[in-house]
């Protein structure tokens, strides 16, 4: 029989999926990546970033640098065993992006991105293989800035009748978040 080591080694890699702000590792579109990365034989892990959420004396988001540190420490340890796609919803998608400039990421795959959280903090990510999905009517981040940034890179995008949460599209992410793992 193969050691556990020796079976994550069979495995294509590992996904770390970041819930978005004021939600959690359990929620909705988090969970159905997860479930879809395992059947495809991905690990994967969901941190947890309520508590940062909570801070709200340090920005109206929470504690954003300490979630892009937690990240890093998690990524940093999970990149160090294979291949890593980080993927987020939200305010984890504009970490992932950023953590994706400090680690060694196979590909980045981010639902409804905040292109800017402010005029001084624009997404950053790593010029790797990305997926987005966006709806059409996010009522917080502008569906052309997410277009032209997507464009700008030649991102893999998909655009859905839907508004910020994308809750009429979470098998539709999950097949998109497929379709990328299968890509790669």
């Amino acid at each position: 029989m193969p050691s556990t080591q020796s079976q994550r080694n069979d495995m294509p890699g590992h996904c770390i999926l970041c819930h978005g702000f004021e939600s959690g590792p359990d929620a909705t579109k988090v969970t159905a990546l997860a479930d879809v990365a395992q059947r495809l034989g991905w690990r994967s892990e969901r941190p947890d970033f309520t508590d940062l959420d909570a801070k709200r004396n340090v920005s109206d988001l929470g504690d954003v640098s300490a979630r892009v540190e937690r990240l890093l420490g998690i990524a940093r340890e999970a990149a160090a065993h294979g291949p890593l796609v980080l993927a987020g919803s939200s305010l984890g998608a504009w970490i992932a992006g950023k953590a994706s400039m400090q680690v060694a990421v196979k590909g980045l795959f981010l639902m409804a991105p905040p292109i800017t959280l402010d005029a001084a903090h624009p997404i950053e990510a790593a010029r790797i293989p990305t997926s987005i999905i966006h709806g059409w009517d996010d009522e917080l981040i502008p569906a052309g800035q997410v277009v032209a940034w997507a464009h700008e890179r030649r991102a893999r995008l998909l655009m859905v009748d839907d508004s910020h949460r994308l809750s009429a599209h979470v098998d539709a992410s999950a097949s998109a978040f497929g379709q990328f793992l299968e890509s790669l």
